[in-house]
């Protein structure tokens, strides 16, 4: 009886959620990577991430005050939603790509960092832009899409496989 009560799901949402998921776990060793290379950056290369920068930058676009502690938070929750919302957008956009789900991930979070960092962030005029960037940043923000990329791919195959909705 409970079984005749269940609504099936449309078509699109359980990928999409699948990549959320593994797009917003995947942010996590970015991060980690993202703070450590940091900290190899020559002492004037040191200044703010870019989620940070970006961070900061809308808030002061929006004429919205918040000190450290409330901008390293933010920053923080809006990269796991910027990385979760792209993970789902790489189910949209990769399903059908014969590729193996580690390089298939890797050339999504690339092309990720092209459309943001040489795309909308220097649109926008924002600071964070590839554009603006030195080329040591520039790489440590490549390897850093190439390894949410690389994890987003692997998590996202690995659910699909667990809940059976792999085509």
């Amino acid at each position: 009886m409970i079984d005749e009560l269940k609504i099936p799901a449309p078509n699109f949402t359980l990928p999409s959620l699948i990549g959320a998921v593994a797009g917003g776990i995947a942010t996590i060793p970015m991060t980690f990577f993202m703070l450590a290379a940091h900290k190899a950056l020559p002492t004037w290369q040191k200044d703010a991430l870019p989620p940070e920068k970006i961070t900061a930058e809308i808030a002061a676009r929006a004429d919205v005050s918040i000190d450290k502690p409330q901008l390293l938070g933010s920053s923080l929750a809006a990269h796991l939603g910027y990385g979760a919302t792209m993970g789902s957008l790489y189910m949209t956009f990769t399903r059908k790509w014969a590729f193996p789900p580690l390089l298939k991930g890797s050339l999504f979070g690339l092309g990720i960092w092209v459309g943001s960092y040489m795309g909308w962030l220097p649109a926008a005029n924002f600071a964070a832009a590839g554009t603006n960037e030195t080329q040591q940043r520039n790489i440590l923000m490549i390897i850093a899409h190439l390894i949410w990329g690389g994890v987003t791919g692997l998590l996202a195959d690995q659910l699909e496989n667990q809940l059976g909705e792999k085509n």
